[in-house]
């Protein structure tokens, strides 16, 4: 009987099993590695291009921040050229108005009427004077009722008084200057060289209320 030994083919191929299991390990293994690197490139290839997007984006927010920082502060300059424009424009109108407010008392005051102050505060005016009779302001009262320029006469004060040894009436009278009417452009600059042509007029008879009020005081 022939008896053959199978033992190194046996050996030989558990030897090339392994062999083959070492080589399929290592396979996997750089395969995994390759894998593993091909990720981490893509991902950091998006991270790049997103820090890259979000730098874009903090710039382009800082530069807004510039521009808004510009508006405001031209705003605000802005603001101050028309807060400033509105402060010329009220100084002129009240120029005017004070020349008007000065021409309309002279023509209103009546005889035995006689100023010793005009104070003005805003739209209202307060007119202290004397009067040789209680009767004498009730007739300045109703001038300036009759006043397109004047309106809303409130006798704030009547009390009587000495002066130079005369007795007289001596009054505090608030009165309103009327609100004028939107007028068109044109209107207005007719309106402000008619009263700049009438300020010499106006100051001549300031000057003489004032006179008269001092003749008023002599007598």
């Amino acid at each position: 009987m022939i008896r053959i030994n199978l033992l190194p083919h046996r050996v030989e191929k558990r030897r090339l099993r392994r062999q083959q299991f070492y080589v399929i390990a290592a396979a996997m293994v750089v395969l995994g590695a390759l894998v593993g690197f091909a990720v981490h490139a893509v991902y950091s290839s998006h991270i790049e291009s997103q820090e890259a997007r979000n730098t874009f984006l903090k710039n382009e927010i800082a530069k807004l921040d510039r521009d808004i920082a510009e508006i405001r502060r031209l705003k605000e300059q802005i603001d101050a050229m028309l807060a400033r424009k509105q402060v010329i424009e009220s100084l002129q109108s009240t120029r005017a108005e004070t020349v008007h407010l000065f021409n309309e008392l002279a023509q209103r005051m009546p005889d035995g009427v006689y100023l010793k102050s005009i104070k003005q505060n805003a739209r209202r005016v307060t007119l202290v004077g004397y009067a040789q009779s209680n009767a004498r302001v009730s007739h300045l009262m109703r001038n300036i009722e009759a006043s397109p320029f004047l309106e809303q006469p409130a006798l704030v004060e009547a009390k009587a008084a000495m002066l130079d040894n005369r007795r007289v009436s001596e009054f505090t009278l608030a009165i309103s200057i009327r609100q004028p009417e939107p007028e068109s452009a044109e209107a207005t600059g007719d309106k402000a060289a008619a009263g700049a042509a009438k300020g010499t007029a106006a100051a001549g008879a300031a000057r003489g209320a004032a006179a008269g009020a001092s003749q008023g005081a002599a007598k």
